[in-house]
């Protein structure tokens, strides 16, 4: 199901509110009831479960080797996510690397 399905589904009304919610700025919608998040909760935050990032269609060009492993080894043949995960986590270690060394300069 699409996003134009969905809002085939909504009633008039219910869409009507949603329009008027997406028109308000940050600044005119009342947050006081929420309480900020501490830094042990931004620590141990985690995606949820139904998190998935939008995704673009790509040519790269990689040894034959490599796509001949990650074909092989992927579960259920999903190759192409296996090396996105791979890529994902090199770019979460990177990231740290780097933070580390701002922190130490």
């Amino acid at each position: 199901m699409n996003a134009a399905d969905i809002k085939k589904e909504m009633s008039p009304e219910l869409q009507a509110e949603l329009q008027k919610l997406a028109e308000m700025s940050d600044d005119d919608i009342d947050t006081s009831d929420i309480p900020e998040l501490s830094e042990e909760q931004m620590a141990n935050g985690h995606r949820g479960p139904h998190f998935r990032p939008f995704k673009a269609p790509i040519t790269i060009r990689l040894d034959i080797d490599i796509i001949g492993w990650f074909k092989e080894n992927a579960e259920d043949g999903k190759y192409q996510s296996e090396i996105n995960r791979v890529l994902r986590q090199h770019m979460a270690e990177a990231g740290n690397k780097t933070s580390a060394s701002r922190k130490s300069a």
